[in-house]
């Protein structure tokens, strides 16, 4: 019985986070659970001799690594670029209030 349940919770595990929500958002927490989570029962598979079942918690082990690696790159890739879209704002806010500076020196030396 825990054999299925096992893995019936690592196919969930793998299938959740694309049914629930998008990839970007799935924190690394979970990934770091779910990846201890998978040892635990990679080890407990060993000790009990379970080599097909070893087999393919590793390979859903190798799967969820992946995964959460993508995650991990996509986040970063999306804090870069909010962090250069804010940096952009900021810029052109200067650029606005050295603009109107010009004007009104042009307007005041006229």
């Amino acid at each position: 019985m825990r054999v299925k349940a096992s893995i019936l919770a690592i196919a969930l595990g793998l299938a959740a986070p694309a049914l629930a929500q998008p990839s970007s958002q799935v924190d690394n927490t979970a990934c770091k659970a779910e990846e201890a989570a998978l040892e635990r029962d990679i080890a407990l598979a060993r000790s009990k001799g379970q080599m097909l079942r070893r087999r393919q918690l590793a390979e859903a082990l190798a799967a969820l690594q992946i995964r959460c690696e993508t995650l991990t790159l996509e986040q970063s890739r999306a804090a870069r670029i909010e962090k250069l879209e804010q940096e952009i704002r900021e810029l052109r806010l200067e650029l606005d209030r050295a603009e109107e500076q010009l004007r009104d020196l042009k307007k005041g030396g006229s």
